[in-house]
């Protein structure tokens, strides 16, 4: 007979003494990070922590006890959408610390394995630096990604608009798989970012990133056209979201940890903390 934590993903529904069977077990242990902020007329402020649970959650569900997933990180860098009602923001430090307070807690209880899956786009250069510091301050391995980075080559074979950015077909369609009866399609509009040939008002040229107060180019609080979202479109999306992290999980979990090794020919002055 299985035990609970041979078949819960949900890291939160395991007593203590299930969690020691999980870490025996060495699952992959998924952080999912989100933000909760406008997303124009048509879809709720829920949208990135939704959309990237729900993945998160899946992913675990399918797992086969070999991804954990804990509780979301609901709150982001979001300063730039403050002007719409709504939104909350999170100074990028504070969200540096508490998530790394998050994932240090996990290796210290001796879990190998983490994964943050995160839902923001501005959340993309902070994940990157947590999951870096847990590694360079821990004994265990943590990874960052953006799940849409992982079904955005799939989606862009299905697109009728031509940009993918926020509230628009891409996060409209996923969240009309997910929760169609929130959509509000009759307030649906569309709407760019400022363009130069270096710079955009949010961050959508290859060459520099810079990131403007939403409220100086745009009436909605959208980027992209969300009119030709579709529920079918959606279920591609998260298909193929699902199955490509479970790909990246089942490679993670099997990523080998080798020993340090130190080169120096003279001692070190290891007392200098970073």
């Amino acid at each position: 007979m299985e035990t609970p934590a041979e078949v819960e993903y949900r890291y939160n529904r395991l007593t203590w003494p299930e969690m020691n069977a999980a870490i025996a077990r060495q699952p992959v242990v998924v952080l999912p990070t989100a933000s909760t902020e406008q997303h124009g007329r048509h879809l709720p402020i829920d949208v990135d922590l939704l959309l990237c649970e729900t993945i998160a959650l899946e992913v675990g569900k399918r797992a086969q006890g070999n991804v954990l997933v804990l509780p979301p990180v609901p709150y982001g860098l979001n300063l730039h959408h403050i002007d719409f009602p709504g939104t909350i923001h999170i100074e990028p430090e504070v969200f540096i610390a508490f998530c790394l307070n998050v994932t240090k807690s996990v290796a210290y209880h001796g879990f190998e394995k983490i994964l943050i899956i995160n839902g923001h786009g501005s959340n993309q250069p902070l994940i990157d630096v947590i999951a870096r510091r847990t590694t360079l301050e821990s004994g265990s391995l943590c990874a960052a990604c953006h799940y849409i980075n992982v079904a955005i080559e799939r989606f862009r074979e299905i697109m009728e608009t031509p940009v993918i950015a926020h509230a628009d077909e891409f996060e409209t369609s996923l969240y009309l798989h997910i929760a169609p009866e929130r959509v509000q399609m009759d307030k649906a509009g569309a709407d760019d970012d400022v363009m130069g040939a270096y710079l955009s008002s949010d961050s959508t040229t290859p060459y520099a990133r810079f990131n403007d107060y939403w409220s100086r180019w745009t009436d909605l609080g959208v980027h992209g056209d969300a009119r030709p979202a579709t529920s079918e479109k959606g279920e591609i999306i998260f298909e193929t979201a699902v199955t490509r992290l479970l790909e990246l999980c089942e490679e993670w979990r099997k990523w080998p940890i080798a020993e340090r090794r130190d080169f120096h020919e003279r001692p070190v002055q290891d007392f200098i903390r970073w």
